[in-house]
């Protein structure tokens, strides 16, 4: 699967994934390779993903914390788009 995190300032993440948590509206919710496709509103709380491989530019890393094996990224607000495997959370 792949993610996209992108800002009103930045793109700050593109990466393959295996798993991806986002705070929805109505609570905390997973996806994984094949999911269903959602478009999705998202509250404050963490997106939080894992994977293989995992760059984050120099720039943006301390945007991110790391927590056991999960990258983690607070966010005010947001949506959230997964088509065909590919992800895309637009962040506040």
């Amino acid at each position: 699967m792949f993610l996209e995190i992108v800002s009103p300032e930045a793109t700050l993440l593109k990466s393959e994934v295996e798993t991806v948590f986002v705070p929805g509206v109505n609570g905390e919710f997973q996806m994984l390779d094949n999911h269903a496709p959602i478009v999705s509103i998202l509250g404050k709380g963490e997106v939080k993903f894992r994977g293989k491989d995992i760059t984050i530019l120099e720039q943006y890393e301390n945007r991110f914390k790391k927590v056991n094996d999960l990258f983690v990224l607070p966010i005010n607000s947001g949506t959230i788009e997964l088509k065909a495997n590919n992800i895309i959370i637009l962040v506040d």
